[in-house]
């Protein structure tokens, strides 16, 4: 059955984002292979759930570097699901990450979006029921 392996982020150097990704976030840094001419193929996940992973990119272009924070015109445009909001949200905030609201409760469930260092928003989630 197909399904979404990787899905690619530009961050403004490889190891900017596995310092806030992996080092902040606790993600796993799944490969970090050197493709030759400074390139790298630098996946991370969420630990332990197998699921896709982020695919870190360097801008190649200047066209790409402008995108770094807003790739998705300013939406949320990833979303953490977790089963312990509360735990997550207070390790995250003592870690530094920025919180654009305070929690909320909705339908889907508790909510809040935080952004990355390089500007892109993501709702940390715990679904209801």
């Amino acid at each position: 059955m197909p399904h979404i392996a990787n899905v690619s982020l530009l961050v403004p150097s490889y190891d900017a984002g596995i310092a806030f990704y992996v080092d902040v976030l606790g993600f796993e840094l799944v490969t970090d292979t050197d493709l030759g001419g400074g390139a790298r193929w630098v996946l991370v996940r969420p630990g332990g759930n197998g699921g896709t992973a982020l695919l870190l990119a360097e801008p190649a272009n200047e066209r790409q570097a402008a995108r770094i924070g807003d790739q998705t015109g300013g939406r949320v445009g990833f979303f953490l699901f977790t089963d312990d909001f509360a735990r997550d949200h207070r390790n995250m905030s003592e870690k530094g990450v920025v919180f654009l609201e305070a929690p909320r409760t909705e339908s889907y469930g508790t909510v809040a979006v935080f952004v990355d260092p390089f500007g892109n928003k993501w709702d940390l989630l715990q679904p209801a029921g």
